[in-house]
């Protein structure tokens, strides 16, 4: 398929001073009314429960409410959307995942929104890892174990996703491809109910985020095979990582910040910033730990631009290796 390639245009530096002046002005009056940020998961999901945090904090530090506009469906598609059409007057956001803004362009062949012209970057937030994970009474305890069963019974293990073309359901197909194993791969309609046909014994094997699912680690009913990040968890330093047995895995989703196409500058820069300071903040980190993902604040505009194409150029590579083509 033809490769795209994103343009996430910043505010040029061309513009007239006067108008340039004006759009400072206006950053430091800025917000002048309550902050949306668009979301395409449920409330109480894994990046719903982070955003709220942080929307919290902003909310005490710009004086004005952050709101959080849950719009899931649609494999992230109407939030999406919905975040595309918004005003950019720089009262509009998206706290988009991976799918959203990178996976979806491969995965579809005609979208209701551009990934690559309808958004700008704000800020990254953070990175959210994903884990092969098995009821606490499961007879595998390593992936060894997992790998040693499926190579004797081709076939025979089954593991539940959210789909094959959703993030869970690549890096199942990405971890079978790598390590040569033929899995049965069962679909389901969210990681809630595959969670619980994996606590119910229906299916042997669970591939989700930790966020979804490290509340149920923790009391002892999922036990962590391993993460699918290049290096350990905070948090989970016990488990493995997939990369300790399939050298250079790292599959992690992530969540960044963007904006309307058209978002004045000065807005996205202040943005940036303060995002930035929150993410920084100790509590802050300790918290977002605590939902699963890793906090990964720190990165300028164009830091956030340059990210976002390397990933879309990463994807290019992975979707061909597992053969995935859009529909």
């Amino acid at each position: 398929m033809q490769r795209r390639h994103f343009s996430f245009a910043l505010a040029a530096s061309t513009l007239p001073v006067g108008l340039t002046l004006n759009t400072a002005a206006k950053a430091q009056t800025w917000p002048e009314k309550p902050v949306r940020w668009v979301l395409s998961q449920p409330a109480g999901s894994g990046p719903d429960n982070v955003a709220r945090l942080l929307t919290d904090r902003l909310t005490k530090s710009w004086g004005q409410a952050v709101l959080v506009d849950n719009k899931p469906g649609g494999q992230n598609t109407i939030g999406a959307q919905a975040a595309a059409r918004s005003a950019p007057d720089g009262h509009n956001f998206y706290f988009a995942t991976t799918a959203a803004l990178v996976t979806n362009a491969f995965l579809f062949k005609q979208l209701p929104y551009d990934p690559q012209k309808d958004f700008v970057p704000v800020a990254f937030v953070a990175r959210s890892p994903f884990a092969v994970l098995v009821d606490a009474n499961s007879p595998l305890r390593t992936l060894a174990d997992l790998v040693q069963r499926a190579r004797a019974k081709p076939g025979d293990v089954k593991v539940a996703t959210e789909g094959p073309r959703t993030f869970g359901g690549m890096v199942c197909r990405l971890l079978a491809a790598r390590l040569k194993l033929d899995l049965n791969m069962a679909s389901y309609a969210s990681v809630g109910v595959a969670t619980q046909d994996t606590l119910g014994g229906h299916v042997d094997l669970l591939v989700a985020d930790l966020a979804s699912t490290a509340a149920l680690v923790r009391q002892g009913r999922l036990r962590l095979l391993a993460v699918t990040t290049a290096q350990r968890v905070p948090g989970f330093e016990s488990t493995p990582t997939v990369a300790d047995t399939v050298p250079g895995f790292d599959m992690a989703g992530w969540f960044t910040l963007v904006a309307p196409a058209g978002t004045p500058e000065a807005v996205l820069q202040r943005v940036n910033r303060d995002l930035n300071v929150a993410l920084a903040d100790r509590d802050i980190v300790e918290r977002i730990a605590g939902i699963g993902p890793i906090a990964a604040g720190g990165m300028t505009l164009a830091q956030v631009d340059a990210w976002l194409k390397s990933e879309h150029r990463r994807w290019a590579d992975i979707t061909r290796e597992i053969g995935v083509l859009p529909e």
